[in-house]
């Protein structure tokens, strides 16, 4: 194999690193979106399970803007469960995302320590 010159492995170097940290960043953004929607669903979870164990002629109001408007038990229940199972997507793809930013910060750490391990000693 060739020699690469000083300068351009320096780049390589550079180039992997800043891979790694853009990674990182990503990933630690990924996790914090995923704890956030984690709880909204968990937040709506619980709501759920309230208004199932209401008596059926009860009033149940949705916030709009400034004011509540009184919506049908039906109604409310079925934009919960669109709302959870939005949310549950939302988390399954920022899971697959977070693996796929994991991965890849790994990738750069090994390339990273491949290249320190087989480097000349001086």
């Amino acid at each position: 194999m060739a020699s690469l010159s000083d300068d351009t492995l320096r780049k390589i170097l550079i180039q992997i690193q800043q891979t790694a940290v853009q990674s990182q960043r990503a990933l630690n953004v990924s996790l914090q979106q995923t704890s956030v929607k984690d709880r909204e669903r968990r937040i709506l979870q619980l709501t759920i399970d309230e208004i199932g164990k209401m008596k059926g002629d009860v009033n149940l109001y949705k916030g709009v803007g400034k004011m509540f408007m009184n919506v049908p038990r039906s109604t409310m229940e079925e934009e919960l469960k669109a709302q959870e199972k939005e949310l549950s997507n939302d988390i399954t793809s920022l899971n697959k995302k977070s693996k796929y930013l994991e991965k890849q910060f790994n990738d750069a750490q090994s390339q990273l320590r491949d290249i320190f391990h087989h480097a000349p000693k001086q």
